[in-house]
């Protein structure tokens, strides 16, 4: 069974069938994952979630009802540095595509030439986005990220963060010391419960003057605990879009993984209409930014 053939899969029944805003030509997901199945694609043995079957063709299904044209893939953790999954699909996408990866930081030159081909314009950092605090974390992963910026740059790259808020927050000096663009994933993590006076979230919108940072508008599930609307996220979102709106991104995190039976593509995605109600600024956000970005033609 491949990765973009059909699987046993059961996909999101909507009564509404498109968005409830116009969406712009050329927009793009700047998040999402694929999953094959596990006899072809083993999992890492640390396994934080069990992730379904979620083929390329399912995906589209989901691109075509949103009206999205372009997308980047992202490594999930479930594979840890074997980017396999996902560079097969890529390769049937071309170049409406790019993918993030997961990567030893002492590969080979050779190879990030041959992944810069297929698409890739970015390396992902993963640490578990539930992982508690830990003392001295920040300090021990330092040495990975800054050896990683350095293979970025060589290339043209940018690094990718997921990370807990409280990690996030921990990191923001060698965020303002790398040489390269980077991007916080989901919001940065920070709990919406506690408002967007959180000491984080403030140096986070203080990051994001810098020039180097970008901030991805994903999972709010994980931020929020206010399903379905998700109110409390509503402030963070705006908040992120007011300060930087050029370099803020939208994604999908489809398949939800862990919130698939929480919470719906279609609804997530009109939820874009709330945070950013001008049609000016949703352009940026799906067209522009990752255009610039990811260097789409």
């Amino acid at each position: 069974m491949s990765i973009h053939g059909g699987a046993p899969h059961e996909k999101e029944m909507h009564a509404q069938t498109k968005p409830d805003f116009t969406v712009p030509p050329l927009a793009c997901d700047a998040h999402f994952h694929v999953f094959g199945p596990p006899d072809k694609y083993p999992y890492v043995p640390e396994l934080r979630y069990t992730p379904p079957i979620a083929p390329l063709d399912d995906y589209l299904d989901l691109l075509q009802q949103l009206g999205i044209q372009r997308m980047v893939f992202v490594q999930p953790s479930t594979y840890g540095k074997d980017n396999s999954c996902m560079f097969e699909a890529m390769t049937i996408m071309g170049k409406k595509c790019r993918g993030i990866v997961d990567i030893d930081e002492n590969i080979a030159d050779k190879e990030l030439e041959n992944y810069h081909d297929l698409g890739v314009r970015g390396i992902r950092i993963n640490v578990s986005p539930v992982k508690g605090y830990e003392a001295g974390f920040a300090d021990k992963i330092t040495g990975r990220i800054k050896r990683l910026a350095e293979r970025a740059k060589g290339i043209g790259w940018h690094l990718q963060f997921l990370s807990p808020g409280w990690l996030v927050q921990e990191l923001m000096p060698v965020f303002r010391s790398l040489p390269v663009p980077f991007v916080i994933d989901h919001m940065g993590l920070f709990p919406a419960k506690e408002g967007v006076e959180n000491p984080g979230f403030q140096e986070l919108l203080r990051l994001l003057e810098g020039g180097q940072c970008w901030v991805k508008l994903t999972a709010v599930y994980r931020v929020s605990t206010q399903m379905p609307e998700f109110k409390d996220a509503i402030p963070f979102a705006q908040a992120l879009i007011a300060k930087a709106p050029d370099r803020i991104l939208w994604g999908s995190d489809y398949p939800h993984v862990s919130f698939a039976d929480k919470v719906d593509s279609l609804d997530l995605f009109n939820l874009l209409g709330i945070w950013a109600p001008d049609e000016r600024q949703r352009y940026k956000i799906l067209v522009d930014n990752p255009g610039e970005l990811f260097g789409f033609s």
